[in-house]
């Protein structure tokens, strides 16, 4: 999964972060795409991971790199503005399939900068910091000299220890982007209600120690205490045993596996490796056969795309307490 490489994460880790937006003294805000042209809340001005950029208008023609972020496109009500879009993990959640359906996906994983440029977009966005790989020639100063504007996914960048918040911001700061600040403050409205939901039904109940078991056989690719990632776990009633790693996924070895003594294991399901055989490699391992969570088969399942910072997040921090709490969250 080269996207989420460790080298790419701490490449990533060291943008600088500024999240907090600076505008123009708002009006009213504009609730669809082709109201939002007006001048209504615009100029905007926005720093995101150390690129200030200045929207006179909402973006008209759009990319998207990585699932989470096209998912957020969708939320917003957006699907309109999509001129392109690539790279999944898995499928898109079934309410946004119609929508989806109508994009046009210009590659399966990441398209070449070629690519892009032949569906003349005015505005990119990023999931991962892999999506502006330099390197590639998708760089986002590459794309700015085109007279494409780019956004990041926070997550690539944020050194915050909220990454609730940070997503709230990121819903914030694109809705702003694209005139739709009110369909943005809504989903957050609605979010936090799930939230407060989640937690109410896990309150006073002791945490269960985590481990999550990404990928890897030498070594195991973790969830790190840095990410929406961790803050999943920690809201789902568990503690994440490497919340001490200073990334958002990197690896660990398997004596610490077995030093710390996980009571369950979250297994990300993306990709060709089966949940199935994730688990035989756990259960097949002898050096785990003491872990308590592999002796008592306790395994709690996630998608990928349920683990990053996007729409996604309330209802995976609810599903992920339904399985490591059933009894707590069906009471």
């Amino acid at each position: 999964m080269s996207r989420r490489t460790p080298a790419l994460i701490a490449a990533a880790v060291l943008l600088p972060l500024a999240l907090t937006a600076c505008s123009t003294p708002e009006g009213d805000e504009p609730t669809g795409n082709k109201a939002a042209a007006k001048s209504d809340g615009f100029p905007y001005t926005v720093t995101n991971c150390g690129v200030t950029t200045t929207y006179k208008a909402p973006p008209k023609r759009v990319v998207t790199m990585n699932q989470h972020v096209t998912e957020i496109m969708l939320e917003l009500g957006l699907t309109k503005s999509l001129v392109g879009t690539a790279y999944l993990d898995d499928k898109v959640l079934p309410k946004y399939a119609k929508d989806y359906a109508s994009v046009p996906v210009i590659a399966k994983e990441y398209p070449s900068y070629e690519q892009v440029l032949a569906t003349n977009p005015d505005f990119v966005y990023g999931g991962y910091g892999s999506a502006f790989t330099a390197g590639d020639g998708r760089g986002r100063e590459a794309f700015k000299k085109s007279g494409i504007e780019t956004r990041l996914n926070t997550e690539s960048c944020a050194e915050a220890d909220t990454p609730m918040e940070t997503l709230y911001e990121e819903i914030r700061e694109v809705g702003r982007t694209f005139g739709v600040t009110d369909r943005a403050e809504a989903w957050i409205k609605q979010a936090k209600a799930d939230n407060a939901a989640t937690a109410k039904k896990l309150k006073d109940l002791e945490a269960l120690p985590v481990f999550v078991y990404d990928s890897g056989d030498k070594t195991a690719f973790t969830a790190g205490g840095k990410g929406i990632g961790n803050e999943l776990i920690t809201r789902a009633g568990g503690t994440n045993i490497f919340a001490d790693l200073d990334k958002s996924f990197g690896d660990a070895s398997w004596e610490n596996v077995v030093a710390r003594k996980p009571e369950a294991i979250v297994i990300y399901d993306y990709g060709s490796t089966t949940v199935a055989q994730k688990k035989k490699r756990l259960l097949d391992d002898p050096a785990l056969a003491d872990v308590p969570a592999v002796k008592n088969k306790r395994f709690a399942v996630m998608p990928l795309s349920d683990a990053v910072l996007g729409v996604r997040v309330p209802a995976a921090v609810e599903k992920l307490a339904a399985q490591l709490h059933p009894a707590a969250t069906t009471s």
